[in-house]
């Protein structure tokens, strides 16, 4: 059944685009078009920032407390749908349902993770000072423009608007093309939820409706997750207008496993931190760095892990590798493949279509050796269920070769010893370093260094990126 969206939700309601132009969304399993949504221009996000603007003082006005009311009415909302949203995400970009689900039940904890922070929010903070003292306010940044990418659209949502509505930001919500559908069921649980008129807005459509949102004056502040490229035009735009910018951006992240690693312990996580969601995640662990004494003996695990996981069509649970998002990504890292073939580097495992998947956009798990890291497939980020392996000699040289990196999002360090691997995890040049594990804590700030952006995500240190700093002198 073909679902057709030619609206934008704004100001609590479903509006008829002002731009007659479409996009199709397309199931990347069947290549067929399931939908289409309206690629919305100019004049639809100034509708929709014009909504939030209007809501704004109303919305600042509440206590931290009524939006932390408004927050656990989202979370309760949502999970109520998250089948029925984890199906169409499914539908959409290809994500394992197994993983989709996973990823959906982490929606609600966030956006009640920050209804928590609301709660003991204090806007404002006396300082005694020698010639007086001083009353130091948090007030919110005002309207803020959040672009979603397709991988995994809702929880990178929530990420956004749980810590702008806690702040007492209003919001203007611009989802990936490849995945704006599931964004229509997220309007209806914003009106369930009560969320009051224009304090939420979507408008869907592709880049030139981005690039409109981060041009548009009205909006203080752009979070966006994506490629590095888009980040640092939408770096360029926020510096020309001196608007705040939260950057989450690429990765090529290194997983370090020291000499005496457990190969049994860290099997289970080859899936999760080397290639969750078909290796389309930026904090995923695609340089697997490991020591030479060891390197056969490594490699001939992740060889039987990668190709013990079921491939297939993503609807069905026992799949856990899916198609790619679009027919563009299988050409890129297909295009990846073969380059690194012709640097040198050499295939054990995949490289290639899966058979009997003629249909849908599948990369086989494919996993290249004797790559050093001056090659391209072992700097470039590539997106999709490829790894590269690297020796060393020693931990310095590890450690080196993990920070030979123009990104610094995510990094691994596997060990029996949990003192020694975070003492490696240390020196490695990364907004956040997993040891022994491949789960991300909500409760800690996420972000890249370097090339893979500028901001933090999750943890009490979100909030400080929607709200501005007042201070009000007092004289003795």
């Amino acid at each position: 059944m073909m679902i057709e969206h030619h609206q934008h939700f704004i100001g609590g309601k479903l509006v008829e685009s002002h731009s007659a132009g479409r996009i199709e969304v397309i199931d990347p399993a069947t290549e067929q078009v399931i939908g289409t949504i309206a690629d919305g221009d100019a004049r639809d996000i100034a509708a929709a920032v014009g909504a939030a603007e209007a809501a704004a003082p109303a919305w600042a006005a509440k206590s931290a407390a009524e939006r932390a009311t408004v927050l656990r009415a989202i979370a309760d909302a949502f999970e109520a749908r998250m089948d029925e949203i984890s199906a169409l995400v499914t539908r959409q970009n290809g994500t394992p349902i197994s993983i989709a689900r996973a990823m959906q039940s982490q929606v609600p904890v966030v956006y009640r993770y920050f209804a928590d922070l609301a709660d003991v929010f204090e806007p404002e903070e006396l300082v005694e000072t020698a010639s007086g003292d001083a009353i130091v306010r948090r007030e919110p940044v005002g309207v803020v423009g959040a672009i979603i990418p397709w991988n995994g659209p809702q929880p990178l949502t929530a990420w956004k608007l749980g810590p702008a509505l806690a702040a007492g930001c209003t919001v203007v919500i611009k989802p990936a093309q490849e995945t704006s559908l599931d964004a229509f069921l997220f309007a209806e649980i914003l009106t369930e939820a009560d969320v009051p008129d224009g304090v939420v807005n979507i408008v869907t459509g592709g880049r030139e409706t981005g690039a409109a949102l981060v041009a548009d004056q009205g909006v203080r502040k752009i979070a966006f997750t994506g490629s590095t490229r888009a980040g640092r035009a939408i770096a360029a735009e926020c510096a020309a207008q001196l608007k705040r910018v939260t950057l989450e951006l690429g990765g090529k992240s290194a997983g370090i496993l020291l000499d005496d690693v457990d190969l049994d312990e860290f099997r289970p996580l080859v899936l999760s931190a080397c290639s969750p969601n078909t290796g389309q995640t930026c904090r995923a662990l695609t340089r697997v760095l490991v020591p030479s004494s060891r390197h056969d003996e490594i490699v001939e695990m992740l060889e039987e892990t990668l190709r013990s996981i079921p491939q297939g069509d993503p609807s069905d649970p026992v799949n856990l590798f899916g198609p790619l998002v679009n027919a563009l990504q299988r050409e890129r890292v297909e295009s990846y493949i073969a380059l690194g073939r012709a640097e040198g580097a050499t295939v054990v495992l995949g490289g290639g279509r899966p058979e009997g998947l003629e249909r849908g956009y599948y990369v086989e798990p494919t996993i290249f050796t004797d790559v050093t890291n001056d090659m391209r497939i072992a700097r470039e980020e590539i997106f999709g269920p490829v790894l590269v392996v690297m020796s060393y000699e020693t931990v310095d040289e590890a450690v080196a070769i993990a920070n030979d990196s123009e990104y610094g999002l995510g990094g691994g360090v596997f060990s029996s010893d949990r003192e020694k691997a975070t003492e490696v995890a240390r020196r490695i040049v990364s907004g956040s370093v997993g040891i022994n594990t491949s789960t991300l804590p909500i409760e800690t700030p996420f972000g890249g260094v370097k090339n893979s952006g500028m901001g933090r995500e999750l943890g009490p240190q979100a909030l400080d990126a929607y709200l501005e700093y007042k201070t009000l002198f007092r004289a003795k």
